[in-house]
């Protein structure tokens, strides 16, 4: 494991900040943006500064930024589902920051692919303005792209090795013994005898999800989750090995 700031190697995979772009494929993953969720937050009266679409590109440009810098051939941009936050309509932010979004990496790679997460039941509309089709998951060599809210036929071909998902929103707490924060994470385990990635979440509003509480991902649910490494996302990243030596160091 090679680590260098927002950068860390692990064997075929480079994980750049909150994306992952693998090696074989020239293609970078980051998924469950949540584009709309201050908005979806505000028309409830919980008042959310509208900060995230701006810090979002920030984070994107410097994920390009080390793309560039470790000169990385890049074909394609998978968005891994959940670009937007509301079900059952498409919202004022949603329209302009999700077209904005695409434009800024249609501008970066020679391809974007949307997977469908399960808060893009009305994505269709922003996809046909953009000219991008909607997958339910995407298949590159051994490697199968999903979100995670499900598992698909696919994941259980033999000819599939590797699993990429979302959806979990994954996060950690750490101590020092006075104060105790919560990370995002990536998680990096098996699931039947595949090799299981989990993404934290692009979603610069929430953290998400404490694992040591509860997981969402069915891929989870039927998984050792105490064998999975740790990568923490803070001021840079962090390899802090696996799950079950985390929660002991707790003890």
């Amino acid at each position: 494991v090679k680590d260098m700031s927002n950068i860390l190697r692990i064997k075929d995979l480079i994980l750049i900040d909150l994306s992952l772009y693998l090696v074989k494929h020239k293609t970078l993953v980051m998924s469950d943006f949540h584009i709309g969720l201050e908005e979806e937050l505000n028309q409830e009266g919980v008042f959310v500064p509208r900060y995230q679409f701006k810090a979002t590109l920030k984070r994107l440009d410097s994920i390009f930024e080390a793309i560039g810098k470790l000169k990385l051939p890049l074909e394609r941009v998978v968005i891994n589902g959940d670009l937007k936050h509301e079900f059952g309509r498409i919202s004022n932010q949603e329209w302009k920051d999700t077209i904005q979004l695409i434009d800024y990496l249609n501008s970066k790679s020679r391809e974007v692919v949307l997977i469908k997460g399960n808060h893009d039941t009305i994505l269709k509309p922003i996809a046909e303005k953009k000219n991008l089709i909607i997958l339910n998951e995407l298949i590159l060599g051994d490697t199968l792209i999903t979100h995670g809210n499900k598992i698909t036929s696919s994941a259980k071909s033999r000819k599939i090795k590797q699993i990429i998902i979302g959806h979990e929103h994954p996060a950690i707490s750490i101590t020092d013994g006075i104060r105790k924060e919560l990370f995002k994470t990536f998680l990096i385990g098996r699931w039947k005898g595949k090799r299981l990635i989990v993404l934290p979440s692009f979603c610069l509003s929430r953290v998400g999800s404490n694992i040591e509480n509860e997981v969402l991902s069915p891929f989870l649910k039927e998984s050792n989750l105490k064998d999975f490494d740790v990568v923490i996302v803070g001021k840079g990243l962090h390899y802090f090995g696996r799950l079950a030596d985390i929660e002991r160091l707790k003890e």
